[in-house]
């Protein structure tokens, strides 16, 4: 997978996620990490795992910290819990999580408004013990259409995620199809027609899925990409993936969106963990 022909076969945009990746840094310091790596846009999950609803002060830094070097923030998850950890999400979890998931819908949009930032992610909760999956997905829909209405109310789009069974077990989001069923239902609800799949190309994988297959179906319902290798979940060339391939097939299918690095920089600096991506394909054209 010769680096040097990235980014030119493709012609795709990629930003790097500060949640994965630079996480050897303070959060406020990982803006301007991936603009000295060559790199003009980001992604988050929400920063705060302990609270949905932070203080001014610290997103006003935050804000600050990636107007200060000079990238934009593409793209945001709402509150989905303790991530990396244990939890995949909060909206469909009855109770206090899905409470603290509502209260934060508002404080993400706003956020996300402030510094242009035009996708929001939200990740189903796990499957509770208990509880009917009827009445968590009930649940689920009810929060996505709010999530979906504040998306729409700053110009932006709602993702749906899938994620992998191995890795997440106890999540009910664990292949294309069952991703853009809920995608279907929210636009079906709304009417606006702003929720969109984000296809990881990493976790589909994980589910085994045929990923020539999933690109011809649902490029057209893709509203971001997320990549890692695997096995591992390391840089594009670590594992057994065609990424540069499955890229170009996006291409070919009409995707044009924003390509999320989404992968573990193994044992060294994040910014080493680049060496597969020509410079010149970093930046955003």
């Amino acid at each position: 997978m010769p680096g040097s022909e990235w980014g030119t076969a493709t012609e795709q945009r990629f930003n790097v996620n500060l949640s994965i990746l630079f996480t050897e840094l303070p959060l406020l310091e990982r803006p301007a990490a991936a603009a000295a790596a060559g790199f003009t846009a980001v992604e988050l999950w929400w920063p705060w795992v302990d609270s949905p609803t932070p203080e001014r002060s610290q997103l006003d830094a935050l804000k600050k910290a990636i107007e200060d070097a000079g990238v934009q923030l593409t793209g945001l998850n709402f509150y989905a819990g303790q991530l990396p950890g244990p939890d995949r999400g909060a909206l469909s979890i009855p109770g206090v999580e899905s409470e603290r998931f509502r209260a934060n819908i508002d404080v993400a949009a706003d956020f996300a408004r402030s510094v242009g930032c035009k996708a929001l992610n939200a990740l189903y909760g796990n499957r509770v013990e208990g509880v009917e999956a009827a009445e968590q997905d009930a649940l689920a829909l009810e929060n996505l259409v709010l999530a979906a209405r504040a998306a729409d109310r700053i110009g932006a789009i709602l993702l749906i995620e899938t994620l992998n069974q191995p890795e997440s077990p106890l999540y009910p989001l664990v292949s294309a199809p069952a991703g853009v069923a809920v995608v279907d239902r929210v636009n079906e609800a709304t009417g606006l027609g702003n929720a969109r799949f984000l296809m990881d190309l990493y976790h589909l994988s994980m589910n085994g899925e045929d990923l020539p297959s999933v690109i011809e179906r649902y490029a057209a319902k893709t509203g971001h990409v997320q990549i890692a290798d695997n096995p591992g979940r390391g840089a594009p060339g670590t594992g057994t993936l065609s990424l540069e391939d499955l890229l170009g097939r996006l291409r070919k299918a009409g995707y044009e969106g924003w390509v999320g690095l989404e992968y573990k920089p193994g044992d060294r600096p994040s910014a080493a963990a680049f060496d597969w991506l020509p410079a010149e394909a970093r930046a955003a054209r």
